[in-house]
């Protein structure tokens, strides 16, 4: 098992030596490669765990380190068009059968995290409908958002309007934050800690939610006892 982690850690931490050979190997294909990811992890709800973000920067740096076979704006189309459908399936996934796969069980445990749904329902009861925008930029809430969208029956023009506003702002900001930036000695030289930055900026709202949930159920008065 900690083998397998130290693999998907190896390959998250590492993208942009990844992405580089298969744009060697696969040419073109790459474009196909990076539409899949993007559209699994934001329209399957059991893959919440893959690198959008770190991915979305990664594509961006190498689009501008071998221009000759990626284009930056193709790159971001693509990406675009696979975040917004991605969402979409989701959404009609927890719409027609939400109910019936949070009740799924593998191996005596929930398919989907009850902690993970809380998380997600939290910023729901926050954000309301806005929460399509800013779970783009979190991580595991990004891919339960929508299917709950779905769950809660919130009306499809209303979740399409921010589902196309919030893959907008997700895939252009972290693409073209690759390609402009990704080429910066201090930056290429250093993309584990930039990988690390995103990612303790991406769930940063996450943990500030947990801790203030915490403090205050700490703070909430207790109930006389008779």
């Amino acid at each position: 098992m900690m083998e397998i982690f130290d693999q998907i850690a190896g390959l998250f931490m590492h993208l942009d030596e990844h992405l580089g050979q298969i744009i060697q190997d696969y040419g073109t294909l790459t474009y196909l490669i990076l539409f899949m990811i993007i559209f699994v992890e934001t329209g399957v709800v059991f893959m919440p765990f893959l690198p959008g973000d770190s991915l979305l920067f990664a594509a961006g740096m190498m689009a501008a380190k071998y221009p000759e076979s990626l284009n930056v704006w193709l790159v971001v189309i693509l990406l675009l068009v696979a975040a917004i459908l991605g969402d979409t399936c989701n959404y009609l996934f927890g719409k027609f059968f939400g109910q019936k796969v949070i009740q799924l069980r593998f191996m005596g445990k929930a398919v989907i995290k009850t902690e993970h749904l809380a998380h997600t329902q939290s910023f729901y009861e926050k954000y309301g409908p806005a929460t399509i925008i800013i779970a783009r930029f979190v991580p595991i809430v990004r891919t339960l958002a929508p299917f709950l969208a779905g769950i809660a029956l919130m009306h499809f023009s209303t979740f399409f309007k921010f589902n196309i506003l919030g893959g907008f702002l997700w895939v252009v900001s972290l693409t073209f934050a690759g390609y402009f930036l990704g080429n910066i000695p201090v930056v290429r030289d250093n993309f584990e800690k930039v990988v690390l930055a995103i990612v303790i900026l991406s769930i940063l709202p996450v943990l500030w939610q947990l801790v203030k949930t915490k403090f205050m159920s700490g703070r909430l008065p207790k109930t006389a006892s008779h």
